[in-house]
């Protein structure tokens, strides 16, 4: 571009202007104003004749380009910042919806693993304190974090060391109270569900607190999964040795039950003993002096009498037996269709001297009905009889969780097979369920049914 003359610079002419009292010079201002444009409009023109305006525009049309690319990168960069939150929630929902499936599916049903397996649950409650106390010394001792250690505030460093500990104190309280939480609702179908909670909450904490500088440590967090699996196992523990403990006690009045009727059986073998040789003594006296005819009945009388105590005394062997063999008892078969359905037996022991007393008792008011008796086998060794069988059939129970559940889904003719085969054993199984009350109400229900929709039927009619 041409060198603008001095005399047509901006302030020259202003200086005319300036001078507007006197005449001449705001003339001269006019004119040098005409001389610049035409000037200017002179250097357009061969602008224009050189084709530098083009090159002007596309200068100008490249700076308007320039300015909309920055505006697209810009909005890109906005779009980008909200895929990625996006991503990062559906990322957070996707492992939320793994949890909440991990309980729906109970995954660990009746296969859990145990990680201590302690013998008592005065052990694990011994571990668990000794867990706490742990914890409770990393957060006295500010090792539960991991956090600066000269922290200020407004250059202030009492002002930052106070804000310090609240964050600190914060973040554990918060991880603790949802820790909390989930072990005190742990179950057996949502112990993984809970580990993965605790984790998660451990990664929140954590996230939010990353511009505080103030973390949770690995170890912490570890303590916390430790103290999760130790109360669930603690909880299972206490339950199996109430169960242990309730089974025990129903032992302990069995064997009181039994040794009542052997002492019970032993009074009324006596009673009738003495009963016997008082008659048999009275007999043989009587039969000195009696006449031939009379002779023979009494001789008679006294083979009846000493039968029957020779029966006595079988009777009271056995019961001496029973009484010195602890194993000697009856292995039972039974069944209650109307409580369990078909197919599903009972296979149990007792050493009661009158084992029908004990079925009578498990046909209590806790079932709807009363057994039915397949099967009744006495051995010398009744728990290793009952064991055997229950092992044999170990993959047909019902409860296959908790064995002292005695209920199998088996056929009669199975379990017969199974004796017969395997125990050398005599049996000889009832197939046919009685099931009276059963049976009976559900006849009644087919008759009320029955004149329900008879009744029905002639009210319709009726109205017809």
């Amino acid at each position: 571009m041409p060198k603008q003359p001095w005399y047509l610079q901006p302030w020259m002419i202003a200086l005319c202007f300036a001078l507007w009292n006197i005449i001449v010079p705001p003339i001269v201002g006019i004119i040098l104003i005409v001389l610049e444009y035409k000037r200017r409009k002179k250097i357009r023109q061969m602008w224009e004749e050189v084709g530098f305006d083009d090159v002007l525009k596309v200068d100008q049309k490249k700076a308007e380009i320039e300015k909309e690319i920055e505006q697209l990168e810009s909005q890109k960069e906005e779009r980008n910042k909200e895929t990625t939150r996006l991503d990062n929630l559906i990322s957070e929902k996707k492992e939320e919806m793994i949890v909440l499936n991990d309980e729906l599916l109970l995954q660990s049903f009746g296969f859990y693993e145990p990680k201590y397996d302690l013998e008592s649950s005065q052990a694990y409650k011994d571990k668990l304190d000794d867990i706490r106390e742990r914890q409770k010394q990393m957060a006295k001792n500010k090792t539960a974090t991991s956090h600066p250690e000269n922290f200020s505030l407004d250059g202030n460093k009492s002002k930052g060391k106070a804000m310090l500990n609240n964050i600190i104190k914060m973040t554990i309280r918060s991880f603790n109270n949802e820790c909390d939480t989930v072990i005190s609702k742990v179950k057996f179908n949502n112990i993984e569900a809970s580990e993965k909670r605790i984790k998660k909450s451990f990664e929140q904490l954590n996230k939010f607190n990353q511009y505080n500088t103030v973390t949770l440590k690995q170890d912490y967090l570890n303590l916390k999964l430790e103290e999760l699996y130790l109360a669930y196992e603690y909880a299972k523990k206490k339950e199996e040795e109430k169960e242990e403990q309730k089974r025990i006690k129903e032992q302990m009045r069995e064997e009181a039950k039994i040794q009542k009727e052997i002492e019970e059986q032993k009074k009324k073998i006596e009673k009738d003993e003495k009963h016997f040789n008082q008659a048999l003594q009275d007999y043989r006296n009587r039969l000195e002096n009696a006449d031939e005819k009379m002779q023979e009945e009494l001789e008679s009388k006294i083979q009846e009498y000493e039968a029957k105590i020779a029966e006595l005394e079988k009777e009271k062997e056995n019961v001496d037996f029973r009484a010195q063999n602890a194993r000697a008892g009856y292995v039972y078969i039974i069944s209650n269709i109307g409580s369990l359905g078909e197919d599903i037996v009972k296979i149990g022991m007792t050493r009661r001297l009158e084992p029908l007393e004990r079925v009578k008792e498990l046909g209590n008011a806790s079932v709807p009905f009363t057994f039915d008796i397949h099967g009744m086998i006495f051995s010398n060794d009744a728990p290793s009889l009952e064991n055997a069988l229950h092992h044999a059939f170990d993959h047909l129970r019902v409860n296959k969780i908790n064995n002292k559940k005695e209920f199998f889904r088996v056929s009669l003719e199975d379990v017969e097979q199974e004796v017969k085969k395997n125990h050398d054993a005599t049996l000889e199984l009832t197939k046919m369920a009685e099931a009276e009350e059963f049976r009976q109400s559900q006849a009644l229900d087919d008759s009320q049914t029955k004149g329900y929709y008879s009744a029905e039927h002639e009210v319709a009619t009726t109205v017809e």
